[in-house]
């Protein structure tokens, strides 16, 4: 697992637009959603809903050369769209029919992962990283945004939470960082003070 910071994803994203606009749109709207790439491959413009609130409806993946399917778990699911994003994934509807795929090339193709790498340079621009660490990013963003790690799991579509916990030991728990900030709190904190000042 290697995701991205929401700054590193800022700054690939702004890589990504000078070589495609709308492949770059597409890769951080994976990074914010955390679709498998099966499933963002097959994801359809009806399956975006924003009424109550924005969200896209997750129920099928097609995997590179296999017919669609469902999804991993065999359930659909609902993964909000974050204000980010929600523009991009407005523009990817703008137009379309309901049936059509929301994520295509600009010529409107159906995405495949060496094209969609060699047109972004993904090599000289995913700094080592794999489009699948795209899905990574999306759940530490959500969890370093004090997402509850149930709702995560949900979002997700993990099976057990024990997977969504991996990105808990990847980030530190919010008890964790409570931790680290009081660590970092100037001021006195008790004995071990006077003791090095003796020295």
């Amino acid at each position: 697992m290697y995701p991205f910071s929401e700054e590193d994803l800022e700054e690939l994203y702004g890589r990504a637009v000078q070589r495609d606009q709308r492949l770059a749109d597409i890769l951080l709207v994976d990074a914010w959603t955390g679709l498998r790439w099966s499933e963002l491959r097959a994801v359809r413009v009806r399956d975006f809903i924003e009424v109550p609130l924005p969200v896209l409806v997750v129920q099928r993946a097609e995997p590179e050369g296999v017919e669609v399917k469902g999804t991993k778990s065999g359930r659909s699911r609902r993964v909000p769209v974050a204000d980010r994003v929600l523009p991009l994934v407005r523009s990817l509807t703008a137009g379309r029919e309901a049936d059509d795929l929301l994520c295509v090339t600009t010529s409107g193709h159906q995405l495949h992962a060496s094209a969609f790498k060699r047109t972004l340079t993904w090599a000289t621009i995913a700094d080592g990283r794999r489009i699948h660490d795209l899905r990574h990013t999306a759940a530490c963003l959500w969890l370093a945004r004090g997402v509850d790690p149930v709702t995560v799991q949900a979002w997700m579509g993990h099976a057990s939470i024990a997977t969504t916990n991996l990105y808990l030991h990847h980030l530190g728990t919010a008890a964790d960082r409570a931790g680290l900030d009081r660590l970092n709190r100037r001021g006195h904190t008790g004995g071990t003070r006077s003791v090095l000042e003796s020295e």
